[in-house]
Protein backbone atom coordinates (compact mmCIF):
# COMPACT_ATOMS: atom_id res chain seq x y z
CA UNK A 1 0.00 0.00 0.00
CA UNK A 2 1.08 3.57 -0.64
CA UNK A 3 0.30 5.83 2.29
CA UNK A 4 -0.40 9.56 2.64
CA UNK A 5 1.11 11.74 5.34
CA UNK A 6 -1.47 14.46 5.94
CA UNK A 7 0.88 16.93 7.63
CA UNK A 8 4.57 17.68 7.19
CA UNK A 9 6.64 20.84 7.03
CA UNK A 10 9.68 21.49 4.86
CA UNK A 11 12.28 24.24 4.76
CA UNK A 12 15.66 24.83 3.22
CA UNK A 13 18.85 26.39 4.57
CA UNK A 14 19.06 28.28 1.27
CA UNK A 15 17.72 31.52 2.70
CA UNK A 16 18.95 33.45 -0.32
CA UNK A 17 16.55 31.65 -2.65
CA UNK A 18 13.83 31.44 0.00
CA UNK A 19 14.16 34.34 2.48
CA UNK A 20 12.82 33.97 5.99
CA UNK A 21 9.82 36.00 7.06
CA UNK A 22 9.80 39.02 9.39
CA UNK A 23 11.08 38.20 12.85
CA UNK A 24 12.85 34.97 11.88
CA UNK A 25 16.58 34.31 11.65
CA UNK A 26 18.59 31.26 10.68
CA UNK A 27 18.90 30.23 14.34
CA UNK A 28 15.09 30.02 14.43
CA UNK A 29 15.27 26.99 12.12
CA UNK A 30 15.38 23.88 14.29
CA UNK A 31 16.48 21.54 12.83
CA UNK A 32 18.55 23.77 10.53
CA UNK A 33 17.35 21.90 7.46
CA UNK A 34 14.40 19.75 6.48
CA UNK A 35 14.28 19.91 2.72
CA UNK A 36 11.92 18.02 0.47
CA UNK A 37 14.74 15.55 -0.18
CA UNK A 38 15.12 14.92 3.56
CA UNK A 39 11.37 14.41 3.85
CA UNK A 40 11.41 11.96 0.95
CA UNK A 41 14.13 9.90 2.63
CA UNK A 42 11.87 9.46 5.67
CA UNK A 43 8.58 8.92 3.88
CA UNK A 44 9.70 6.49 1.19
CA UNK A 45 11.34 4.23 3.76
CA UNK A 46 7.93 3.40 5.27
CA UNK A 47 5.76 3.36 2.14
CA UNK A 48 4.50 6.94 2.13
CA UNK A 49 4.33 8.27 -1.43
CA UNK A 50 2.23 11.42 -1.00
CA UNK A 51 2.37 14.20 1.57
CA UNK A 52 0.29 17.24 2.45
CA UNK A 53 2.79 20.03 2.95
CA UNK A 54 1.97 22.63 5.60
CA UNK A 55 3.45 26.10 5.13
CA UNK A 56 6.20 26.67 7.68
CA UNK A 57 5.96 29.72 9.93
CA UNK A 58 9.59 30.66 9.16
CA UNK A 59 8.44 31.97 5.78
CA UNK A 60 5.47 34.02 6.94
CA UNK A 61 3.00 34.49 4.09
CA UNK A 62 5.56 33.60 1.40
CA UNK A 63 4.56 30.07 0.42
CA UNK A 64 7.14 29.85 -2.40
CA UNK A 65 9.18 26.87 -1.19
CA UNK A 66 6.08 24.77 -0.66
CA UNK A 67 4.55 25.82 -3.99
CA UNK A 68 7.77 25.19 -5.90
CA UNK A 69 7.97 21.71 -4.37
CA UNK A 70 4.39 20.91 -5.41
CA UNK A 71 5.14 22.08 -8.94
CA UNK A 72 8.40 20.13 -9.25
CA UNK A 73 6.97 16.87 -7.90
CA UNK A 74 3.66 16.60 -9.72
CA UNK A 75 1.19 14.34 -7.93
CA UNK A 76 3.35 13.73 -4.87
CA UNK A 77 2.42 16.76 -2.79
CA UNK A 78 -0.48 19.06 -2.08
CA UNK A 79 -0.36 22.10 0.14
CA UNK A 80 -1.93 23.94 3.05
CA UNK A 81 -0.99 27.60 2.76
CA UNK A 82 -0.71 30.38 5.31
CA UNK A 83 -2.01 33.73 4.08
CA UNK A 84 -3.05 36.97 5.74
CA UNK A 85 -6.40 35.85 7.12
CA UNK A 86 -7.46 39.48 7.68
CA UNK A 87 -6.82 40.85 4.18
CA UNK A 88 -9.79 42.51 2.43
CA UNK A 89 -10.01 40.18 -0.62
CA UNK A 90 -8.81 36.97 0.91
CA UNK A 91 -11.12 35.04 -1.43
CA UNK A 92 -9.07 36.09 -4.46
CA UNK A 93 -5.85 34.90 -2.82
CA UNK A 94 -7.45 31.55 -1.99
CA UNK A 95 -8.60 30.98 -5.56
CA UNK A 96 -5.20 31.94 -6.92
CA UNK A 97 -3.42 29.51 -4.62
CA UNK A 98 -5.85 26.71 -5.43
CA UNK A 99 -4.52 26.88 -8.98
CA UNK A 100 -1.02 26.28 -7.61
CA UNK A 101 -1.84 23.06 -5.79
CA UNK A 102 -3.11 24.39 -2.47
CA UNK A 103 -6.03 22.45 -1.02
CA UNK A 104 -6.34 24.07 2.39
CA UNK A 105 -5.49 27.09 4.51
CA UNK A 106 -4.07 27.07 7.99
CA UNK A 107 -5.84 29.35 10.45
CA UNK A 108 -5.06 30.11 14.07
CA UNK A 109 -5.93 32.73 16.69
CA UNK A 110 -2.63 34.65 16.35
CA UNK A 111 -2.79 37.45 18.96
CA UNK A 112 -6.56 37.32 19.43
CA UNK A 113 -8.63 35.57 22.07
CA UNK A 114 -10.25 32.27 21.17
CA UNK A 115 -13.67 33.92 21.48
CA UNK A 116 -12.85 36.68 18.99
CA UNK A 117 -10.44 35.32 16.41
CA UNK A 118 -13.11 34.07 14.00
CA UNK A 119 -15.18 37.28 14.03
CA UNK A 120 -13.26 39.23 11.38
CA UNK A 121 -15.23 39.64 8.11
CA UNK A 122 -12.28 38.23 6.13
CA UNK A 123 -12.44 35.05 8.17
CA UNK A 124 -16.07 34.58 7.22
CA UNK A 125 -15.06 35.17 3.62
CA UNK A 126 -12.48 32.39 3.96
CA UNK A 127 -15.04 29.90 5.22
CA UNK A 128 -17.51 30.82 2.46
CA UNK A 129 -14.84 30.58 -0.23
CA UNK A 130 -13.56 27.27 1.12
CA UNK A 131 -17.01 25.76 0.72
CA UNK A 132 -17.41 27.06 -2.83
CA UNK A 133 -13.92 25.98 -3.94
CA UNK A 134 -13.73 22.65 -2.07
CA UNK A 135 -10.88 23.82 0.13
CA UNK A 136 -10.22 22.92 3.75
CA UNK A 137 -9.98 25.21 6.75
CA UNK A 138 -7.14 23.69 8.79
CA UNK A 139 -7.24 24.80 12.39
CA UNK A 140 -4.12 25.01 14.55
CA UNK A 141 -5.80 25.34 17.91
CA UNK A 142 -6.00 24.04 21.43
CA UNK A 143 -9.15 22.62 22.94
CA UNK A 144 -10.29 25.96 24.32
CA UNK A 145 -10.92 27.18 20.77
CA UNK A 146 -13.22 24.29 19.84
CA UNK A 147 -16.46 26.09 20.83
CA UNK A 148 -15.64 28.88 18.36
CA UNK A 149 -14.97 26.31 15.64
CA UNK A 150 -18.26 24.65 16.48
CA UNK A 151 -20.09 27.94 15.93
CA UNK A 152 -18.46 28.40 12.53
CA UNK A 153 -19.32 24.84 11.54
CA UNK A 154 -22.95 25.52 12.35
CA UNK A 155 -22.87 28.71 10.28
CA UNK A 156 -20.97 27.18 7.34
CA UNK A 157 -21.98 23.50 7.28
CA UNK A 158 -20.61 22.92 3.77
CA UNK A 159 -17.06 24.01 4.68
CA UNK A 160 -14.50 21.24 5.16
CA UNK A 161 -12.77 21.66 8.51
CA UNK A 162 -9.65 19.82 9.67
CA UNK A 163 -8.48 20.01 13.29
CA UNK A 164 -4.70 19.66 13.53
CA UNK A 165 -2.99 17.42 16.09
CA UNK A 166 -6.05 16.36 18.14
CA UNK A 167 -6.52 20.07 18.98
CA UNK A 168 -3.30 19.56 20.98
CA UNK A 169 -5.16 17.64 23.67
CA UNK A 170 -2.52 16.15 25.97
CA UNK A 171 0.15 18.78 25.32
CA UNK A 172 0.47 19.30 29.10
CA UNK A 173 0.95 15.57 29.58
CA UNK A 174 -2.65 15.06 30.72
CA UNK A 175 -5.35 13.92 28.31
CA UNK A 176 -8.41 15.57 29.84
CA UNK A 177 -11.81 13.89 29.31
CA UNK A 178 -13.62 17.24 29.04
CA UNK A 179 -11.35 18.29 26.18
CA UNK A 180 -11.84 14.98 24.38
CA UNK A 181 -15.59 15.47 24.72
CA UNK A 182 -15.34 18.93 23.16
CA UNK A 183 -13.47 17.41 20.21
CA UNK A 184 -15.80 14.44 19.81
CA UNK A 185 -18.83 16.76 20.02
CA UNK A 186 -17.52 18.52 16.90
CA UNK A 187 -18.15 15.27 15.02
CA UNK A 188 -21.84 16.20 14.73
CA UNK A 189 -20.75 18.41 11.83
CA UNK A 190 -20.48 16.14 8.79
CA UNK A 191 -17.52 18.02 7.28
CA UNK A 192 -15.36 18.09 10.42
CA UNK A 193 -12.16 16.01 10.37
CA UNK A 194 -9.28 15.40 12.78
CA UNK A 195 -5.60 14.76 12.18
CA UNK A 196 -4.19 11.93 14.29
CA UNK A 197 -0.74 13.44 14.61
CA UNK A 198 2.11 15.03 16.60
CA UNK A 199 2.48 12.16 19.08
CA UNK A 200 5.88 13.48 20.15
CA UNK A 201 4.14 16.47 21.79
CA UNK A 202 1.15 14.79 23.43
CA UNK A 203 0.46 12.58 26.43
CA UNK A 204 3.56 10.73 27.64
CA UNK A 205 5.41 11.94 24.53
CA UNK A 206 7.27 8.65 24.35
CA UNK A 207 7.27 5.94 21.65
CA UNK A 208 5.38 3.75 20.93
CA UNK A 209 2.65 6.26 21.99
CA UNK A 210 0.14 3.61 23.07
CA UNK A 211 -1.12 5.93 25.79
CA UNK A 212 -2.88 7.92 23.03
CA UNK A 213 -4.86 4.86 21.97
CA UNK A 214 -7.82 5.65 24.19
CA UNK A 215 -8.24 9.10 22.68
CA UNK A 216 -7.88 7.70 19.16
CA UNK A 217 -10.54 5.08 19.87
CA UNK A 218 -12.98 7.72 21.15
CA UNK A 219 -12.40 9.79 18.02
CA UNK A 220 -12.95 6.73 15.84
CA UNK A 221 -16.25 6.05 17.61
CA UNK A 222 -17.35 9.68 17.15
CA UNK A 223 -16.09 10.52 13.65
CA UNK A 224 -15.82 7.15 11.99
CA UNK A 225 -12.82 6.09 9.97
CA UNK A 226 -13.63 8.33 7.00
CA UNK A 227 -13.01 11.61 8.85
CA UNK A 228 -9.73 10.80 10.59
CA UNK A 229 -6.29 10.94 8.99
CA UNK A 230 -2.80 10.06 10.14
CA UNK A 231 -0.03 12.64 9.89
CA UNK A 232 3.55 12.75 11.06
CA UNK A 233 4.14 16.46 11.73
CA UNK A 234 7.68 15.95 10.44
CA UNK A 235 10.35 17.07 11.01
CA UNK A 236 9.38 17.54 14.65
CA UNK A 237 8.45 13.84 14.75
CA UNK A 238 11.92 12.81 13.55
CA UNK A 239 14.17 14.49 16.12
CA UNK A 240 15.05 14.10 19.81
CA UNK A 241 14.28 10.42 20.23
CA UNK A 242 11.29 10.24 17.89
CA UNK A 243 11.11 8.73 14.41
CA UNK A 244 8.90 8.92 11.36
CA UNK A 245 8.54 5.13 11.44
CA UNK A 246 7.32 5.12 15.05
CA UNK A 247 4.63 7.61 14.10
CA UNK A 248 3.13 5.60 11.26
CA UNK A 249 3.60 2.30 13.12
CA UNK A 250 1.13 3.36 15.79
CA UNK A 251 -1.61 3.21 13.14
CA UNK A 252 -0.17 0.41 11.00
CA UNK A 253 0.32 -2.08 13.81
CA UNK A 254 0.21 -0.50 17.25
CA UNK A 255 -3.52 -0.36 18.03
CA UNK A 256 -5.36 -3.68 18.05
CA UNK A 257 -8.82 -2.09 17.83
CA UNK A 258 -8.10 -0.83 14.31
CA UNK A 259 -9.10 -3.18 11.50
CA UNK A 260 -7.72 -3.13 7.96
CA UNK A 261 -10.46 -0.80 6.71
CA UNK A 262 -9.75 1.62 9.55
CA UNK A 263 -6.06 1.66 8.65
CA UNK A 264 -6.83 2.09 4.97
CA UNK A 265 -8.83 5.25 5.64
CA UNK A 266 -6.56 6.71 8.35
CA UNK A 267 -3.39 6.11 6.36
CA UNK A 268 -4.62 7.04 2.90
CA UNK A 269 -8.22 7.44 1.86
CA UNK A 270 -9.35 10.29 4.14
CA UNK A 271 -6.39 12.51 3.25
CA UNK A 272 -6.83 11.60 -0.41
CA UNK A 273 -10.44 12.79 -0.36
CA UNK A 274 -9.70 16.04 1.49
CA UNK A 275 -6.35 17.13 0.04
CA UNK A 276 -5.82 15.48 -3.36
Amino acid sequence: MNFIDAHSHIWTPDTKAYPLGPGYRRFSMDPPSFTVEELQANMKAVGVNRVVLIQMSFYGYDNSYMLDTIRKHTGSFSGVAVIDQDQPRVDLEMRKMKGQGVRGFRIYPKNQTVDQWLDHPAMHSMWKTAAKEDLAMCCLIEAGALPAIDRMCRRYPDTTVVIDHFARIGVTGEVKPAEIKALTDLARHKNAHVKISAYYALGKKTPPYHDLGGMIRQLLDAYGRKRLMWASDAPFQVVKGHTYKASIDLIKSGLDFLDNDDRDWLLKKTADQVFF
